[in-house]
């Protein structure tokens, strides 16, 4: 990469993933007309942003957290394994600190919210292919003050398996646990996070991207 944030032999090639047509097409319209990036690639599921990629030779993927398939920070650690040579730049509607802290952990070399304007996204885009973090500012001060998700990976993966509003049978068989071990999850998971009940604990703690 150069200094510019420019592919070598050319302009930065870029894939975009979002389940949102419009969404999708927008920021490809958008970003397509800058003279140093190149759309190369667009998908609309979280499950199909590793083939995309490995086909179409990225240096950086922009994604959305919510899609289909897998969601997108599950898809950034998928191109942090098998694609290493494209960065993760993700861009959601959501801006909560603990989908920031989940994406770096899965690897991500950026952070945007969607309403991030035009121009500043593209220079994200160009930062990011240059090898530099990127990360929106309003969400990184909240993300240091927020602190870590008090949920362990089971209760996590319990709370999650809840939020389809099946019985605790249910629960148990899906993630293969004892019905015991799902309620005393399910209760420790309520008592962090403050909730009044399972589907009020999945709420909060969806909100602040722990799930």
């Amino acid at each position: 990469m150069n200094a510019a944030g420019e592919a070598s032999g050319g302009g930065i090639r870029l894939l975009i993933a979002d389940d949102q047509a419009l969404v999708r097409g927008a920021l490809s319209a958008l970003l397509g007309l800058e003279p140093d990036i190149e759309v190369v690639a667009e998908v609309g599921r979280g499950d199909e942003v590793l083939d995309a990629a490995r086909a179409s030779h990225p240096d950086v993927a922009l994604l959305d957290i919510e899609m289909p398939g897998i969601d997108g920070i599950a898809a950034a650690a998928l191109l942090s394994a098998h694609v290493p040579g494209c960065r993760v730049l993700m861009v959601t509607t959501f801006g909560r600190p603990g989908y920031l802290k989940r994406a770096m952990q899965a690897g991500a070399a950026g952070f945007v919210v969607k309403d991030t304007p035009a121009p500043q996204l593209a220079d994200a885009v160009r930062r990011v292919a240059a090898g530099l973090r990127v990360v929106d500012p309003g969400l990184a001060a909240e993300s240091l003050t927020q602190g870590d998700s008090p949920l362990t990976e089971r209760e996590t993966d319990v709370l999650a398996t809840a939020r389809t509003g099946g019985s605790i049978a249910d629960i148990a068989r899906i993630l293969h646990l004892s019905e015991g071990t799902v309620r005393n999850h399910l209760s420790s998971a309520i008592g962090k996070t403050g909730g009044r009940n399972r589907a009020d604990a999945a709420r909060i703690a969806e909100e602040n991207g722990w799930l």
